[in-house]
């Protein structure tokens, strides 16, 4: 990623971090939408579930410009997923579930500048997670 790009997501997220709730609730549901069989990987009640996203959206954002200083807590996150049940494969549609709700919630702002942006930013954190919870082969594969 450039500090361009860089500059840009996280100055897309300061929009977004204020409709947090809102942006979590369109996450989760186009998510169940688009991978109805991943539902059961997560609990009744996704109260807890959406702040637990939105923080780590925030913390990997915020983290960007020092991506040495996440990749910790990165691999950490992608091994509890493992334990939860998910999958390699699972990352491309959390990746474009994302995107989508990015663009739902920043509208206009939302440009093919900063989808590029995004979706390299969601591509060096899935493959980083993707390689330390499956492998080298599983990142490979994607």
């Amino acid at each position: 990623m450039t500090s361009e790009q860089i500059a840009l997501v996280q100055q897309s997220f300061s929009k977004v971090a204020p409709i947090s709730e809102v942006a979590a609730v369109l996450f989760y549901d186009r998510l169940f939408e688009v991978a109805p069989s991943v539902r059961a990987m997560f609990p009744e009640d996704m109260t807890e579930q959406r702040k637990k996203l939105m923080g780590m959206l925030a913390a990997v954002v915020g983290g960007l410009s020092k991506l040495e200083t996440i990749l910790p807590a990165a691999s950490a996150l992608a091994k509890r997923h493992v334990a939860y049940g998910a999958k390699a494969e699972h990352y491309p549609v959390v990746g474009a579930t994302l995107l989508w709700t990015l663009e739902k919630g920043l509208g206009e702002a939302w440009t093919p500048e900063l989808a590029t942006a995004w979706t390299d930013a969601y591509g060096v954190l899935s493959g980083y997670m993707i390689s330390e919870a499956y492998g080298a082969q599983a990142q490979a594969a994607e």
